[in-house]
């Protein structure tokens, strides 16, 4: 079972609560210093828990926010993002409630806080959206929820935000490893909104491994998050977009730290109806390129779509390192049909061959049915996904846990192989032995390299000295990519090869 890292040593958790649209996750970016919670003004954006860090005149804190809280709730949704928040409670130092001051108090504010003083931990009112002093009055009418710690403040522009978290640092323990007090802080809590990545608390280790997980909706990216955690991390429904925030969590596993990111399921921009739903295809490519490695989560029964290879694109010009994990694998096995076990690997690839004249959907045999033999699943995948030919292919079902071990063990491959850096020496000996007269490239188009050097890891980038300045041809680049895998590796990474004429 992987070890999650998720309490040692931290410093006291807040937690955020709230019912919907009132301000919960404009709050919690304030109080982390940059935008990680999708906002706006659709209820019910956030679902899943988003956890950030930051640190005020010297004192450490973690935050953690939730979806809008609608006790007695019966739809699954809500009810999934209610057991969601009743973890972030049990988990949290303090607990913040935060109220929309322009409106009328409602009784689910009433059934939400009584539920709250339940838990016995301290517990405050943020009455948001009282944007000016005229408006103060109006939050002493949330007086009559019982909770006697009342701050008036405005989320988006930071009013009030400093009070209220002077008062809940009081009250939550600091971490062991507390640092001396400084002269500043890390987050905006005033006047100006945060804006741009963060670069403070929450910046990785270098020995830390981050690994998004994409795909398209409903292809199991949560499920897999959930299983490769440990934990319920993610909400898991079969309704498609349920992720909307890309949620983030630590293992630790064998030494090795990885932090594995689940991001929103991309769509189309025709099929994004809703601003949330926009704003988190928006935030899951933004996360996909703060990662090192990608998971592109393939569903097994439907195939590689035109949508799949579109978001391997992205993650391929974008230098991330790719495994191809192909999921519900169990669903394909089960339903494998007796004429296709007995099928020759013949028969099947002229199947193959003649649904592909067809246009049928890739992966599909004659019969609407799919292989169930990895190996010809695999070469019809390789066939659509040419461009990710470096990358591992991983079969598993992240429902029942079937080889989603194995992903670790890829992982650490691939993030070795992404940071590997060839002498400069090693690569010109390697440069003398590759025959270029092989390569099928127009004599117009030909150069002369007159030695090559690896410039940088992560992704690996090589510069060649040529003695003429032009663009490689595309089949000569491919070639010399080609030439270099096989002598080197660079497994699941891409290769960016740039061209310089020696003065």
């Amino acid at each position: 079972m992987p070890e999650t890292n998720q309490s040692a040593a931290l410093p006291g958790i807040i937690a955020i609560v709230g019912r919907p649209n009132v301000g919960k996750s404009t709050l919690f970016n304030r109080l982390i210093g940059r935008r990680r919670a999708i906002v706006g003004d659709e209820p019910g954006i956030t679902r899943d828990r988003l956890y950030g860090s930051g640190h005020w005149l010297g004192r450490e804190y973690r935050v953690v926010d939730t979806g809008g809280i609608i006790p007695d709730e019966k739809e699954f949704i809500p009810t999934e993002i209610f057991r969601q928040a009743r973890v972030a409670l049990d988990e949290a130092s303090a607990i913040v409630m935060v109220v929309d001051g322009r409106t009328e108090l409602a009784a689910p504010d009433l059934e939400l806080a009584r539920l709250l003083q339940r838990t016995g931990k301290p517990l405050f009112l943020a009455v948001n959206k009282i944007d000016t002093t005229k408006l103060e009055p109006e939050a002493e009418n949330f007086r009559r929820l019982g909770i006697r710690n009342l701050y008036p403040i405005a989320a988006e522009h930071g009013t009030g935000v400093t009070e209220l978290l002077d008062a809940v640092l009081d009250v939550i323990p600091a971490s062991p490893a507390q640092p001396a007090a400084d002269d500043g802080q890390a987050v905006a809590l005033e006047d100006e909104a945060p804006k741009g990545e963060e670069t403070g608390a929450d910046e990785a280790p270098a020995r830390e491994t981050k690994v998004a997980i994409i795909g398209r909706p409903n292809v199991g990216k949560s499920t897999l998050l959930n299983r490769l955690t440990g934990g319920d991390r993610a909400i898991v429904s079969p309704i498609p977009g349920t992720t909307r925030d890309a949620v983030d969590e630590m293992v630790e596993r064998d030494g090795h730290a990885y932090r594995f990111i689940d991001t929103a399921g991309i769509r189309r921009k025709g099929k994004t109806k809703l601003m949330a739903e926009k704003l988190s295809v928006v935030m899951a490519r933004k996360h996909l390129e703060t990662a090192d490695i990608a998971l592109l989560v393939i569903d097994a029964a439907e195939g590689v779509t035109a949508l799949d290879a579109n978001i391997a694109g992205y993650a391929h010009e974008s230098g991330r390192s790719i495994i191809i994990v192909v999921n519900k694998w169990d669903l394909l096995s089960r339903r494998r049909e007796p004429q296709e076990v007995r099928a020759t690997t013949r028969h099947r690839d002229a199947a193959f061959r003649s649904q592909r004249v067809r246009h049928e959907a890739p992966g599909t045999g004659g019969n609407g049915h799919r292989p169930a033999d990895r190996n010809l699943y695999e070469q019809q995948l390789r066939r659509e996904l040419k461009f990710l030919s470096y990358a591992p292919v991983v079969f598993i079902s992240a429902s029942e846990g079937r080889n989603t071990d194995k992903i670790f063990d890829l992982v650490t491959q691939v993030a070795a192989e992404r940071r590997k850096r060839i002498p400069t020496a090693e690569m010109n000996r390697f440069l003398a032995s590759v025959d270029f007269e092989r390569a099928t490239v127009p004599m117009s188009k030909r150069v002369k390299i007159l030695y090559m050097t690896q410039a940088a890891v992560s992704p690996p980038r090589f510069v060649l000295f040529t003695d003429r300045a032009v663009k490689l041809h595309f089949a000569f680049e491919r070639f010399l990519e080609n030439q270099i895998r096989r002598a080197f590796g660079f497994t699941g990474t891409p290769i960016w090869i740039k061209v310089k004429a020696r003065n």
